[in-house]
């Protein structure tokens, strides 16, 4: 046998040797190998976000090439979508989970606990505890804060200026006189062209005011609870302000679909508003001379709300550890900076907001200071409910048709027997 078939039959058998082992270019790790799909669903946002979220992705899919990640938009009825997908076990591996929706939901048993994941290196207590809390139930961890915002007073400062006021309101007092002001009829026609105040009339903006004075929106056993005179305490100065001093304004008041844009517009002076605002106005409104405050202070208190979404992870995934090294780098230090640092939502890990210098960014350390007193936009495993019959009655009471009292009493007693049914 001459000394090159002698060769040939090495070559084959090194060959066969390795893919018998295990190793070379057929091993499952290898390049040319099936990566395993892990799927990721969210809700719609600016083409700004939805292109920065991409290209991170693609940067996770390259530091892990056996890992793909097939990512969709559920544009409407996001939790109703998923909902149902879960119910059909078709659900996401990995999903954007609102801290709102978290009590209903981990009630189900359909989400991945996380706490057995996590480990030492990843460093669970680098994050704001306040935005931890939402997403436990029963002891258990099962999401983690991708981003959050509090809400800041947004203040006009040429509108400040030209009424010679030189700060932002720190108390609701001073907010209060502010108001009186700042609300003009440039045109001498009998009718406002710019309100003090910007005012939404939501539980979500107005949960904090209910506690502000001892009040609570649900109580422990998830029964709409904002009924009380403490709550109602809060909500009076709401409606005052807007029925008795004529100082503020709703969006539909001045024919504006935002709080955002409203303040941009010029049509009020000042509004409460999320990080998100940042953004919108220095795209919309580049010349809009504006400053961010913390919330005046209510009752001598410090109060605001906080708004946070989770990644989870679906107990049905199928390639749970591959989902857990997707979340463990979107919330990880490196892939929060990256999703953080278009400004529109803010890391909910110190280290992060640290580096980022949030703490002395003029616009975005009241949000950052807000966190520790902040009230979570969670309302128990009915906020659909709780939320509807709230906001109805409230808009009721502030255009007048009924008398506050009377409408928040009705708001709870029609929510908890719609609860009670639904059990």
């Amino acid at each position: 046998m001459n000394t090159k078939v002698l060769g040939f039959i090495a070559l084959v058998l090194a060959i066969a040797i390795l893919l018998v082992s295990g190793h070379g270019l057929l091993s499952p790790r290898s390049e040319g190998a099936t990566p395993v799909v892990v799927t990721l669903s969210g809700w719609g946002s600016s083409p700004a976000e939805q292109a920065a979220f991409a290209q991170i992705l693609r940067e996770f899919e390259a530091e892990h090439p056996d890992i793909r990640v097939k990512y969709e938009v559920i544009a409407e009825q996001y939790m109703d979508v998923l909902k149902t997908r879960m119910i059909g076990d078709a659900a996401p591996d990995v999903f954007f989970l609102d801290a709102l929706e978290t009590p209903f939901i981990a009630s189900k048993g359909v989400l991945e606990p996380l706490d057995g994941y996590i480990t030492p290196e990843f460093d669970l207590a680098d994050f704001e505890e306040s935005l931890l809390e939402p997403f436990r139930y029963e002891g258990q961890l099962y999401g983690l804060p991708k981003d959050y915002s509090t809400l800041a007073l947004f203040y006009n400062k040429q509108a400040f200026a030209e009424v010679g006021l030189s700060a932002p309101p720190q108390t609701w007092d001073e907010l209060l006189a502010d108001s009186k002001v700042l609300t003009l009829d440039r045109n001498q026609d009998g009718r406002t062209d710019q309100y003090g105040f910007g005012d939404i009339p939501e539980l979500a903006r107005q949960a904090y005011k209910i506690r502000a004075f001892g009040g609570q929106v649900v109580d422990e056993h998830g029964y709409a609870a904002f009924a009380s005179d403490a709550g109602i305490q809060g909500l009076e100065l709401v409606v005052q302000q807007y029925r008795q001093d004529r100082t503020s304004a709703q969006r539909s008041d001045v024919g504006t679909s935002s709080g955002s844009e409203m303040f941009g517009q010029g049509k009020v002076a000042m509004v409460l508003e999320g990080a998100w605002a940042i953004p919108y106005l220095h795209e919309t409104f580049p010349n809009l001379e504006y400053g961010v405050a913390p919330v005046p202070r209510l009752n001598g208190m410090p109060g605001t709300m906080v708004f946070t979404v989770a990644y989870a992870i679906s107990q049905q995934a199928q390639h749970k550890a591959e989902a857990w090294t997707l979340l463990s780098y979107l919330t990880g230090k490196t892939g929060m900076q990256k999703w953080t640092s278009a400004g529109a939502a803010l890391p909910t890990r110190k280290s992060v907001a640290a580096e980022m210098g949030y703490e002395n960014d003029a616009l975005r350390s009241p949000f950052v200071a807000g966190v520790d007193t902040a009230t979570p936009w969670q309302v128990g495993s009915y906020p659909a409910i709780i939320m509807g019959n709230f906001d109805n009655q409230f808009v009721s009471a502030m255009i007048g048709e009924q008398p506050l009292e009377q409408a928040i009493k009705r708001a709870q007693a029609t929510a908890n027997q719609q609860i009670r049914e639904s059990q």
